[in-house]
């Protein structure tokens, strides 16, 4: 059996080991990240992103409730932990800042305030790896689209003021920016994805946007989830809003070969699954082991597909049943310990390992509201059509 093969055993073999226990105040969950482990230990927190406008913070092996946080009425968008301090946690707001939360401390106050420009309204951020550069995406305000830049260091200290910006890009979008991505392993790359259909690849070192703008990549539809892949993470792939996915080779710009490894309209109908058919997708995970790129997606019923990328196409490798009972909205994979984390619209948070047996009892919920970003991406695709006509 190839590494691969295995690989692909493992993850069609994943099982619930454990269901967060539902909040009163019930939201989708909507964004994933788990802690960063220090020194080789496993990760010990898990972060939440959800539609009632909060954050919540759970313990990554029992998913047991722990705080809470929400910059109401600002809208908090996306959750990053910090690499190198495992209690350090991020996100983005609607009121033009990211913040900056120590889950140590009892306060339910940020210990960190990155503000933006007056007109700013922050719905996509990432932190490098480093935890030198913090960089938020903006929605469409007028005219202008940004990238916002600041200088994070300092967060793990939890203290100071609030920080201006270092700079902005303003040039390379000219469409809300969804995603924003720094490279996993090079501080000064990221990529950010935007319903101008573009995905950029800047390399922040530069001293200008222009010079600093590496490659430009066409979707061809408004971009929803944006990663890197490949050995030394060199490719770049993205999915859509209505379900398309792209893959390039960002090493090959220098040469005669073509960048983009596979192109595929609409996943939904590059997939054949028996009776249970792909709705949508969710995003992506490169799995370093098997240097293979996967994609998740899902049911309505809340069913989730696991997807093999190859240059020569798309194979289902296995599905997830019995978890969630609608539609899955996020995942987070924890390669440190080869488990899975999804969260979704029944308010559900499940964590999933290779042969596990659930031993909680706690019954399916369905939860049926529509939260304030999935109205955001219906508007997107209303836009789309009306594009596409």
């Amino acid at each position: 059996m190839t590494a691969v093969e295995k690989i692909e055993e493992q993850l069609a073999s994943l099982r619930i080991a454990k269901r967060s226990t539902l909040r009163e105040e019930r939201a989708y969950v909507l964004d994933i990240d788990v802690s960063k482990p220090a020194h080789s230990e496993s990760s010990r927190f898990v972060a939440v992103s959800c539609s009632n406008k909060s954050i919540r913070v759970y313990n990554r092996e029992t998913l047991n409730f722990l705080r809470e946080y929400s910059s109401r009425p600002g809208i908090l968008n996306g959750v990053r932990f910090a690499h190198t301090c495992d209690s350090i946690v991020f996100s983005a707001c609607s009121d033009g800042t990211v913040k900056c939360w120590d889950i140590r401390l009892a306060t339910e106050k940020a210990v960190q305030i990155f503000r933006g420009y007056p007109s700013n309204v922050f719905i996509s951020f990432d932190i490098n790896c480093s935890d030198l550069i913090l960089c938020a995406g903006t929605e469409k305000v007028e005219q202008d689209t940004f990238l916002v830049f600041w200088d994070a260091r300092g967060i793990t200290n939890c203290a100071g003021a609030a920080k201006e910006p270092l700079g902005v890009y303003s040039e390379s979008h000219n469409d809300d920016i969804t995603k924003i991505c720094f490279h996993p392993i090079e501080p000064n790359l990221v990529v950010s994805g935007s319903t101008d259909g573009l995905v950029n690849v800047f390399d922040i070192n530069k001293d200008n946007e222009e010079d600093a703008l590496v490659s430009t990549c066409n979707s061809d539809s408004s971009v929803s989830f944006i990663g890197w892949s490949g050995k030394d993470y060199k490719q770049v792939y993205c999915m859509t809003h209505d379900e398309g996915f792209c893959w390039w080779d960002i090493a090959q710009l220098d040469t005669e070969e073509p960048i983009t490894l596979l192109h595929v309209l609409d996943v939904r109908e590059a997939i054949c699954a028996e009776n249970d058919s792909l709705c949508y997708l969710v995003g992506g995970l490169y799995h370093e082991k098997a240097d293979k790129l996967f994609l998740i997606g899902g049911t309505s019923t809340g069913n989730i597909h696991l997807i093999g990328c190859g240059t020569d196409g798309l194979s289902l490798v296995g599905t997830l049943c019995g978890g969630h009972s609608a539609t899955v909205r996020s995942f987070c994979w924890n390669l440190t310990d080869e488990c899975l984390l999804t969260g979704g619209e029944d308010a559900q948070l499940l964590l999933w390992k290779p042969g596990a047996v659930e031993r909680s009892f706690a019954k399916k919920a369905s939860l049926k509201i529509a939260s304030s970003v999935q109205k955001r991406v219906r508007v997107h695709n209303s836009s789309l059509k009306s594009r596409k006509k």
